[in-house]
This record gives structure tokens, C-alpha cells and sequence, in this order.
């Protein structure tokens, strides 16, 4: 097939709007975006079942960019520092000059969780917002973006008085960018868990074919029963032990019952006794899926915590993505991930109000389970 054929192809398939199918013509693939903060992947699933294409995507944490890689046929995450990137490094990592149509990402958030007990003025997280943009921004200039996507807690909104993503805001406009940030609960769109985030969404105002709107929640809220009742029960981890075998998933394994809360009845479904005892309940959402030392859910039977399988299932991973790591690894990164359903509604609107035709093509980024 000739390039000239190729591109008609594509066109059919996609659906192009005018405006962009000479972008496409030239790229011959769907919209690319950078993934900063990748963590394993959580986001950017949301956006691949879009049906973009992850170019590149960073994150310091070798077994989440493990986990990242192994969900793809195409490994393109690595472990390197986001505040050091460069134009010679994202070239140097793509293969080839590096312009994508977007940037995604969530900065890290524990300096302005309200879990974060000890927050510092000089916890040098608080600068990988502000790092983001700049790494957005620098792109921007070179290849004119399409939009920027960045997650985060809704505490960050508050942080320096409101002024820390104010200030970011006020770059973006000068950039010729419309930003629109709201507060999106996962419970809302597909996912069993109660998780409020704070998304920022930044779209080039030369590109948007319609007024930016926000994704249509779902119409049925779904519960921990919805989602994880009927499992099997998971493999326990125990230090001295060699776990072999893990039944229904690789990732169902959980931690060694210790407390005697587990065995004494003082556990109850949906009731929380402190930090570490949130007891789940099968007939409602999750609370937050972010876990601490020793702070994973307790199961809705009150015999053990959560496994991690569970964890990623209220979180809304499918149940073909794997994770790499120990099991601690495994936790943080469940913990630290966007939820894919929401990524997936906010990738919709995205996708819906910069180019209005619908894309239809399947990404050959995943792997062949489709996740």
C-alpha cells in the first residue's frame, strides 16, 4: 500500500474533520501525547482507550514504569527525572524529532494531601507542578499543542493561598490556552470508590472546535460488591515465604492478617476505626483508594485487608493489567494512580472538543489482551 493509500485509509477510518486531516496525513497516526508522572499508567490507559497514542512517558519509579512497559506492546515509559527533561532528551528517547499533540500528567501530590500530616514549605514536590507546565510549555513552543491534562488532589488548589496553580493558570492563558479546572469525583463516571480529584484541562484556542464541556457522569454509581464480590481468596504474603501461586490474578495477593481486630469481631463492615482499620462495605462505594503504611482497606468481611488485585479492580484498572514491583510497590502504585474510567470520560471530552469527528482507530500501544 502506498503512503497516499495508507493515508486515505486512515482518513476513512478515523472520520476526520477537515481541519485535521492534514495533520494526520502527515503524522499517520492518532493524536500522540507525553506522559509526565506516568506512574504505571493509570491516565494514560484512560486516554490509549481514547484512542491516543503514548509517544513517551516518565516516572522515577522503576517498577511503575515497569508495570507501564508491560502493559504495551510499545515500551516508550522510562525513569528519569521530569524537573531534567529536555528537548534533547525527549528526542534522544523518541528516536526522532518529538512533537506531540498533548501533555498529560499528575505531579506528585503528598505535599498537599491532607493526609500528609508534616507538609513543608521546602518539600521540594511542591515545585513539580510548576516543573510540568514548564516541561508542557517548552513543547508548546516548539510544536504548537493541543491541549494539557494535569491531575491532581483538590488541596493543590488551595496551596500558597490559591497563587501555586493560579500562577500556572495565568501561563497557560498567555500561551493561548482556555483552562478549565474542575473537581471530578470517580464515583461519578464508573468507578466504585469515592476519589475527588481536582483536573485541569488547557485547550489551544486555534484548535478547539466547540466549547470545551465537562464529561457526563454515569448513570449507576457502582459498589465494592459490583466489583470485587466472588473473588477468590487471594495468596498471603508472608516474608519467610516464596509466594508461587496466585490465585485468579497475578496481583491477588494481600498482607499477613496480624491484628487480632481480625479475629476478635471487632471489625464492621462499613465502619472505620482510625487510619488503618477503614472497613469496606459490599454495598457501597470504596473509600479512597490511597493506602500508607499498613493503612490498606480491610475486606468487607473483616478477616484480612484488601488485596492488591482488589485494589486496582476499586480503582478501576480492567482485570487484564498487570503490576510490577513488590507487593509495597504494588500498593503505591494502585494508590498514586488516576482512575482509567475517569481518564477515559475526560480523554472523551478532550477528544470531542478538538476534533470533533470521531477518531475510531485502534491503538496499537496496548498489548493484545486489550486492556
Amino acid at each position: 500500500m502506498t503512503s497516499e493509500e495508507t493515508s486515505a485509509a486512515l482518513r476513512g477510518e478515523m472520520k476526520l474533520s477537515a481541519t485535521d486531516e492534514a495533520a494526520y496525513e502527515k503524522t499517520g497516526r492518532p493524536p500522540t501525547i507525553l506522559s509526565l508522572f506516568c506512574g504505571c499508567g493509570g491516565l494514560d490507559l484512560g486516554f490509549e482507550q481514547q484512542d491516543y497514542e503514548v509517544g513517551l512517558a516518565y516516572d522515577l519509579r522503576p517498577a511503575a514504569v515497569a508495570s507501564h512497559n508491560n502493559a504495551r506492546t510499545t515500551k516508550r515509559a522510562f525513569v528519569r527525572d521530569v524537573s531534567k527533561l529536555t528537548l534533547d532528551v525527549l528526542d534522544a528517547d523518541y528516536g526522532s524529532r518529538f512533537t506531540p499533540n498533548g501533555v498529560i500528567g499528575g505531579p506528585p501530590c503528598q505535599s498537599f494531601s491532607r493526609g500528609n500530616v508534616s507538609k513543608s514549605e521546602d518539600d521540594p514536590r511542591r515545585f513539580m507542578v510548576a516543573k510540568f507546565f514548564s516541561v508542557a510549555l517548552l513543547l508548546h513552543r516548539r510544536c504548537d499543542l493541543d491541549f494539557i491534562v494535569m491531575e491532581n488532589v483538590t488541596e493543590v488548589a488551595k496551596a500558597d493561598g490559591g497563587e501555586l496553580l493560579a500562577k500556572e493558570v495565568r501561563r497557560l492563558e498567555a500561551s493561548g490556552f482556555a483552562v478549565h479546572t474542575a473537581v471530578y469525583n470517580s464515583i461519578d463516571y464508573g468507578v466504585a470508590q469515592n476519589r475527588r480529584r481536582l483536573i485541569l484541562v488547557a485547550l489551544n484556542r486555534k484548535k478547539a472546535t466547540k466549547t470545551w464541556k465537562a464529561p457526563t457522569p454515569a448513570p449507576k454509581k457502582q459498589t465494592v460488591a459490583d466489583t470485587i464480590f466472588g473473588l477468590p481468596e487471594p495468596t498471603v504474603f508472608a516474608e519467610s515465604d516464596e509466594v508461587e501461586a496466585f490465585p485468579a490474578h497475578p496481583n491477588h495477593w494481600c498482607m499477613t492478617p496480624k491484628s487480632k481486630k481480625f479475629i476478635d469481631g471487632s471489625l464492621r463492615a462499613g465502619r472505620s476505626t482510625g487510619r488503618s482499620f477503614k472497613t469496606l462495605s459490599w454495598d457501597k462505594p470504596s473509600y479512597t483508594v490511597s493506602y500508607g503504611h499498613r493503612e490498606v482497606h480491610v475486606h468487607p468481611n473483616c478477616h484480612r485487608r484488601l488485596s492488591v488485585f482488589e485494589a486496582m479492580l476499586l480503582q478501576g484498572f480492567p482485570a487484564e493489567f498487570v503490576l510490577s514491583g513488590t507487593m509495597s510497590d504494588q500498593f503505591s502504585q494502585v494508590s498514586e494512580a488516576v482512575p482509567p474510567p475517569l481518564a477515559n470520560a475526560i480523554a472523551a471530552s478532550v477528544k470531542d472538543t478538538l476534533y470533533s469527528a470521531s477518531i475510531n482507530c485502534t491503538s496499537k500501544a496496548l498489548s493484545a489482551s486489550r486492556l
